[in-house]
């Protein structure tokens, strides 16, 4: 497998884990709590570079 394609392998998880938080986010309809913010704020620091913007725009 080409580096190319282990990229893009890398890049659709990286968007299916986001729309899964995105998705737990609006299933709790901004009722989390402060821990569960923090946790979902640090997996998406280890998921990507990007994640100061994301968490930003999440509200977290």
């Amino acid at each position: 497998m080409s580096e190319r394609q282990k990229e893009i392998r890398r890049r659709r998880k990286r968007r299916a884990n986001y729309a899964g938080i995105k998705a737990k986010i609006a299933k709790a309809d901004g009722k989390l709590d402060a821990t569960t913010k923090q946790k979902i704020a640090d997996k998406l620091r280890r998921m990507t570079p990007g994640a100061d913007v994301i968490i930003n725009a999440l509200d977290l």
